[in-house]
């Protein structure tokens, strides 16, 4: 699935560059080289390499100078040097510079093999090690696509049949939803289950980060640009990327975006090297895209070459069966995360679940289970155990225990309004709390009649 990777030779002496060419191409390796140090540099600053060859002795400059530049521009790129046994102490030197192997001069076919398979097995690992650092650093607790519901098992026979076919996705839906969860079955049922699973929120990522974040940086290519960085796409290089609320993205890196899917190239900020990448991507968004696109703020040709599979995550509204389902599945990991006993939950309270609307969508749900599970009193959650709320009116608002008379609207009426409260009126935070977007919070508000509070 993965293109084949690119290796670099850097020597003068021809019949070790064929030698090399045709030992590695006949391995599916794509080959390029150079014979000076002047072409070496020129080349790598179209173009970027998976590992590089490096003779010490070159007719317009020395081996560790060219191997010091290389390590400036790419901390990553495995370097094996080419070295007569008369310089081996130069070859340690080079090590300690940061090349990773060396090759003494005469060379057999199956060295050479095994230095290359071993030095690219080095850098798969640690483009490895970069994304699972990436993973642990997301919020925990994501959740199985639970439910039996009509119209879940109609999106999810969609997702079996398409997940094969390596072509691009888009999935749209209400906040909450779950398309993050149907991007990661669509990769867990394809051919690239094995390679890496990547995600972007693109609606937290500020404009002049965002092209960093999906193409990587060089060393120097902006303040703060302290080291080299690899981008998403290239943490994803033979796996799926996936781009959520892609709506959020400004024309110019629409423009860049396209051009990276199209060509299946990259350059890192700050450089003109081209990296080839061979990533499925599945994008997602809660917005109407064609009505972006017929407003300009959406690029038409990017939607097109997106939306080449559409599919849409039903409401929780649209599948209340499921909500059973799911309620189980929120207690029993709240029990295992909290090291408590499985709560239930009386069916008066299901009832009650199953009559909202739920506009939050499965977040919404799952907060409000984690709740309840939070103010239980024993082992059965009833309507008295849903959370203590606040209720708006001028002057100081008293806590408001739950009777359990009230509707849920008014529950939720009540407990949005402290959440507001709590946050100091700042409705981004709030709806980050109550697992819901701003703008469904903000209609909630009008339809309530709350303008400040």
């Amino acid at each position: 699935m993965k293109l084949k990777e690119r290796i670099f030779i850097i020597d003068d002496d021809h019949a070790i560059v064929d030698g090399c060419n045709q030992v590695l191409s006949k391995l599916g390796y794509d080959v390029a080289y150079a014979y000076s140090g002047a072409e070496a540099l020129e080349s790598l600053e179209r173009y970027e390499y998976d590992l590089v060859l490096l003779d010490l002795k070159l007719p317009d400059i020395n081996g560790l100078d060219l191997l010091r530049e290389l390590r400036k521009r790419d901390s990553m790129v495995p370097v094996v040097m080419i070295t007569a046994y008369g310089t081996i102490q130069n070859a340690v030197e080079a090590m300690r510079l940061g090349a990773d192997d060396f090759l003494p001069k005469p060379f057999e076919p199956d060295e050479l093999r095994l230095v290359v398979r071993r030095s690219l097995k080095t850098r798969q690992l640690a483009k490895e090690n970069i994304y699972l650092k990436e993973e642990l650093r997301k919020k925990e607790g994501e959740v199985e696509v639970i439910g039996r519901s009509r119209a879940l098992a109609s999106l999810l026979e969609q997702v079996e049949r398409v997940a094969p076919l390596d072509t691009t996705v888009m999935i749209t839906g209400e906040s909450g939803t779950g398309k993050g969860l149907i991007a990661r079955k669509i990769h867990q049922l394809s051919k690239r289950r094995n390679f890496p699973f990547v995600s972007v929120d693109c609606s937290t990522l500020v404009p002049s980060l965002f092209e960093s974040e999906l193409f990587g940086h060089v060393k120097g290519a902006f303040t703060g640009a302290s080291s080299h960085k690899m981008g998403k796409f290239e943490m994803a290089d033979g796996g799926t990327l996936f781009l959520d609320e892609i709506a959020n993205i400004n024309l110019e890196l629409q423009a860049k975006l396209l051009k990276a899917v199209e060509e299946k190239e990259i350059s890192r900020v700050g450089s003109q090297r081209i990296t080839k990448v061979d990533v499925r991507i599945v994008a997602a968004t809660n917005k109407d895209l064609q009505k972006a696109v017929s407003k300009g703020e959406f690029r038409e040709d990017l939607y097109f070459r997106l939306n080449v599979v559409a599919l849409t995550t039903p409401p929780l509204r649209e599948r209340k069966d499921d909500i059973p389902l799911l309620v189980e599945h929120f207690l029993k990991r709240f029990a295992a995360t909290h090291g408590r006993k499985v709560l239930k939950i009386a069916p008066e309270v299901l009832d009650q679940l199953k009559e909202y609307d739920w506009p939050g969508n499965v977040r919404e749900l799952e907060n409000a289970v984690e709740r309840m599970a939070i103010f239980a009193q024993d082992e059965m959650i009833t309507l008295e155990d849903l959370p203590l709320a606040r209720v708006p009116q001028a002057g100081p608002a008293p806590q408001l225990s739950y009777s359990g008379k009230l509707p849920l609207e008014e529950v939720e009426k009540a407990h949005i309004i402290g959440v507001l409260r709590d946050t100091n009126g700042n409705r981004t935070e709030a709806a980050r709390i109550l697992g819901i977007d701003r703008k469904t919070l903000r209609l909630k508000l009008q339809k309530w009649g709350v303008d400040e509070l």
